[in-house]
C-alpha cells in the first residue's frame, strides 16, 4: 500500500485505475476501504486515490490533530501525486474535510460529492448523538453503544451494519482513544460564510432518515455553494452508498460524467 509523509505524519492511501483524479474521503471512523465496492467501477474512467485519514486506518495516528489538518493532508496528497486539479467525494467527515479543501484551493477542485454532509458543528454528528441518547447507552462500550444507536442513524439497519462491519473488518477499527481524539478534531468548525468560495460543481446527496445530518444540513450547504445540486435518497440513513447502492453508483457516475 502506497504511503507519504506530510508533516511528520504517515499517510497511506490506495491508487487505481487512470483518467480524471477522483479522491475518496471517508467518514469518521472509516477508512479507505469504505467504498471499495465502488472502486472497481469507478477505476474505469478515473484514477481512483482512497486516502486513510490520519489517526484512521493505517495511517498513523498523532496525539492531537484537527479539522485543518485533515484538508492539509488532502492538499499535501494532491501536491504528492502531482495532482493539478481533482475531483472529490467526501461523506459525513469526509465531506467536512471535502468543503474545506474546495475552499482552499477552488480552483482546483474541478467536482465536489458531499454525501450525507453538514456544513457546522460544535462537536462530531456522533458524539452530539451519543450526548443525546446518553441514559440509553449508559455502560455499553463503543460497539454497543453504536448498535444501539444504530436505529436512530440508518433506514435499512442490517444492510448498513454489515457495511460498516465489512470496511471496519478489512481496515482498522479504532479503539475508543483513537474514536475520542477524531471527535476532538470536529469540535468548533463552520463553513458557511466561506462556501460561496467554492466553485467546483457540488453534488450533496442525503438520506431521508439520517439522524446524524439529516437533509436539511445538506439542503442548507447546497443553498450555500454556487452550481450544486441536492438529491435526497428515500430509503436511507446516513450511508446511502450501502443502503440504496445501485442508485447511489448511478446518481454518482452521471454527475461525475456530466
Amino acid at each position: 500500500m502506497p504511503e507519504f509523509i506530510t508533516n511528520g505524519v504517515k499517510l497511506t492511501y490506495d491508487d487505481e485505475g487512470s483518467g480524471k483524479p477522483l479522491i475518496l474521503l471517508h467518514g469518521l471512523g472509516g477508512n479507505r476501504y469504505s467504498y471499495l465496492e465502488f472502486i472497481e467501477e469507478f477505476k474505469q474512467k478515473n484514477r481512483v486515490i482512497a486516502l486513510d485519514s490520519r489517526g484512521h486506518g493505517d495511517s498513523e495516528k498523532p496525539p492531537n490533530y484537527t479539522l485543518n489538518d485533515h484538508i492539509n493532508d488532502v492538499i499535501a496528497v494532491m501536491d504528492y501525486l502531482g495532482l493539478e486539479s481533482a475531483d472529490i467525494l467526501g461523506a459525513s467527515m469526509g465531506s467536512y474535510i471535502a468543503q474545506g479543501v474546495a475552499i482552499t484551493i477552488p480552483s482546483r477542485i474541478k467536482k465536489l460529492i458531499l454525501v450525507v454532509a453538514k456544513s457546522q458543528g460544535k462537536t462530531s454528528s456522533t458524539q452530539e448523538l451519543m450526548e443525546k441518547h446518553a441514559k440509553e447507552i449508559e455502560g455499553l462500550d463503543l460497539e454497543e453503544a453504536m448498535a444501539h444507536l444504530s436505529k436512530y442513524i440508518f433506514y435499512n439497519v442490517d444492510l448498513a451494519w454489515k457495511y460498516l462491519t465489512g470496511y471496519q473488518m478489512k481496515g482498522k477499527a479504532l479503539t475508543p482513544e483513537e474514536q475520542a481524539r477524531a471527535n476532538k478534531a470536529l469540535e468548533g468548525f463552520d463553513f458557511r460564510r466561506d462556501l460561496h468560495k467554492i466553485t467546483a460543481n457540488t453534488l450533496l446527496i442525503s438520506g431521508r432518515y439520517d439522524g446524524l445530518n439529516p437533509p436539511e444540513l445538506g439542503r442548507e450547504i447546497a443553498d450555500l455553494i454556487p452550481h450544486s445540486t441536492f438529491v435526497e435518497f428515500e430509503k436511507s440513513g446516513h450511508a446511502p452508498n450501502a443502503e440504496e447502492p445501485e442508485r447511489f453508483r448511478k446518481v454518482v457516475q452521471n454527475f461525475l460524467q456530466e
